[in-house]
């Protein structure tokens, strides 16, 4: 199966575009977990990780259909975390859960091939099998050094039935700096970017009508979104932004197709730490802790849900 089809398999299945990012804040995660210990400090670190992402996983796994573990939050705990971030992989998968890798790679030749096989496709062993390592679904990538370092990614991603979200309108406030200029076609550079991405996706299609070479189109920016949606009529979006950057229902609107499919909107800090209090972050139970991040998913869900339908009546869902 075409991992965009199952991905919007599980759309349909839960009547919900949201996307639940795992970004583990040791700042911010609830102290009920933060009991853990062990001889290494950044194991410790890792074990709480894990056992965070394990809870959310296990709440939200029939609510959503995927999941964006971030890899910095991982990253910058060395080995530990990323074998925390390969055990939620692993563990998200088994629940039923497209995984998007949010790890923005990029290169160019043998090494944004390397990128690809580690993060979405196969690597070589001693023995001259190949074996899958990271294993996620979909992974972000940056599209700046040209078309030379996104074809690697394509070309696992057609092999392996892995897909790809490339950014193309960030949701961050300096993002027009560079996306906007415009270039000598009279297109903006994200415009460009969209229309190379849009002769890419025939190469990815799903039974559906949707490609899994994806782009990352950010809620902040409605009136720019709907016209990279002409653009890209048939690449899936990823879209940030929604809550904590400001991104409603109405601004995402744009991004879908009329049969109410073709994106996923991602919130982290909205459902995993932004409804908690100072004192409740001191004090909740992990099963109060859980039924908040429940709460918000629903919330999320029903905001989505209704706009859409306002909008679009005939969605397929």
């Amino acid at each position: 199966m075409n991992i965009v089809d199952k991905l919007i398999e599980n759309t349909i299945r839960t009547k919900n575009p949201t996307v639940v990012g795992l970004d583990p804040d040791l700042s911010k995660i609830p102290a009920c977990y933060k009991k853990e210990s062990a001889e290494n400090p950044f194991q410790a670190v890792a074990n709480v990780i894990y056992e965070f992402n394990r809870d959310i996983i296990d709440t939200v796994a029939d609510l959503v259909p995927a999941v964006k573990p971030q890899m910095a939050f991982y990253e910058k705990y060395g080995s530990c975390g990323v074998a925390a971030f390969e055990k939620t992989v692993s563990y998200a998968k088994s629940k039923g859960l497209v995984v998007i890798e949010d790890a923005k790679r990029n290169d160019i030749g043998n090494t944004a091939k390397a990128y690809a096989d580690g993060h979405l496709g196969k690597v070589e062993l001693l023995d001259e099998s190949y074996a899958p390592s990271i294993d996620a679904d979909f992974l972000t990538v940056t599209p700046f050094l040209g078309s030379e370092s996104l074809k690697p990614f394509i070309d696992i991603c057609v092999q392996n039935q892995k897909g790809i979200f490339v950014l193309v309108k960030t949701s961050n406030i300096s993002s027009g700096e560079i996306q906007d200029v415009v270039c000598e076609n009279g297109l903006t550079v994200s415009q460009n970017i969209a229309k190379y991405l849009a002769e890419q996706a025939e190469k990815h299609m799903g039974e559906r009508g949707y490609s899994a070479i994806g782009a990352v189109v950010g809620a902040t920016y409605p009136a720019e979104a709907k016209k990279l949606r002409q653009f890209m009529p048939k690449n899936y979006f990823l879209v940030p932004g929604y809550g904590a950057q400001g991104g409603c229902a109405e601004d995402i609107v744009p991004c879908f197709c009329q049969d109410g499919l073709g994106l996923i909107v991602n919130s982290s800090r909205g459902i995993l730490y932004t409804h908690m209090t100072a004192f409740e972050r001191e004090n909740l139970t992990k099963a109060e802790y859980l039924h908040k991040v429940k709460n918000a998913v629903l919330v999320m869900q029903e905001q989505i849900y209704n706009t859409l339908k306002t909008h679009y009546p005939n969605m397929i869902y």
